[in-house]
């Protein structure tokens, strides 16, 4: 494994090139990055810090710095140095301000400014906790969506994932012996999802969560390969008389599984992806 030292600058929070930094480096397997996150970074003086910094452990400087009076001496500074810089928002500014024919305003942290996508984040985000493993379902119908599936299908990660993407989420869960609630059934303005996954692939995900909590196998049904199967198979036999879209997360990331959903949820309303 080779192991190099990377810095990402930013003059935000440092979400975006740390996003496209992790996003690239699983294309190169077996390079481990050592990260040097400097974030917020306006002024000449901090910079000059950011230099120095990489005079100390030279690497590949990525930058998202939008402000010319900042990335000049940056890129200065790391040329001296003999390190590569990549501005990595540049080709798309680039392209964006050449199809609509004017310049970017150069304005750092503009992505989180407190505009009305941002306050209806955390309002989905909000959403999204309270009406997180069936709790509050007398709000269902306020959902966007509602993801249905038995234990460890990743119903909440996923609900938090949509969430940062604006959708009210919620999720209930299909427990056996207990009956999913009349609320859901009633709902007319949320899309309703189910989520199912491979038992043998189940019974995995639940016993690394039970030794994650450090919890005995109090509940054998929980992780016995026969009870899991009949599980799954109840789960599907309800999904299938609902009618329910149904996405198998088996081999899928959160990432994938929320790319699904928002595709189902842009299908709904008319619009082809």
């Amino acid at each position: 494994m080779s192991a190099f030292h990377l810095h990402l600058v930013s003059d935000s929070t440092g979400d975006t090139v740390h996003a496209v930094a992790r996003a690239c480096l699983v294309q190169f397997e077996g390079a481990e990055a050592i990260e040097h996150i400097w974030s917020m970074v306006r002024t000449k003086s901090q910079i000059e810090r950011v230099v120095h910094g990489v005079s100390l452990n030279p690497g590949v400087v990525l930058y998202t710095l939008v402000n010319e009076t900042l990335r000049g001496p940056l890129v200065d500074g790391c040329r001296k140095l003999q390190v590569p810089t990549i501005p990595v928002l540049d080709p798309v500014i680039g392209a964006l301000a050449s199809y609509l024919g004017r310049q970017s305003r150069g304005l750092p942290g503009q992505q989180h400014l407190l505009d009305a996508e941002y306050f209806q984040r955390i309002d989905a985000m909000t959403f999204a906790l309270n009406h997180d493993d069936g709790q509050s379902v007398w709000g269902l119908n306020e959902a966007d969506v509602i993801l249905v599936g038995v234990s460890r299908t990743s119903k909440t990660p996923t609900c938090i994932y949509l969430a940062n993407r604006g959708i009210k989420a919620a999720n209930v869960p299909v427990v056996p012996g207990v009956a999913l609630p009349p609320e859901l059934f009633a709902v007319t303005h949320p899309l309703v999802v189910a989520l199912t996954n491979d038992p043998e692939r189940l019974i995995q995900v639940r016993q690394n969560r039970m030794s994650q909590l450090r919890q005995e196998e109090s509940r054998t049904d929980y992780t016995d390969l026969d009870a899991v199967r009949e599980e799954v198979l109840h789960a599907r036999r309800i999904f299938a008389e609902q009618r329910w879209p149904v996405i198998d997360v088996t081999r899928r990331s959160i990432e994938e599984t929320a790319a699904a959903i928002l595709k189902l949820i842009a299908r709904r309303h008319g619009v082809e992806t």
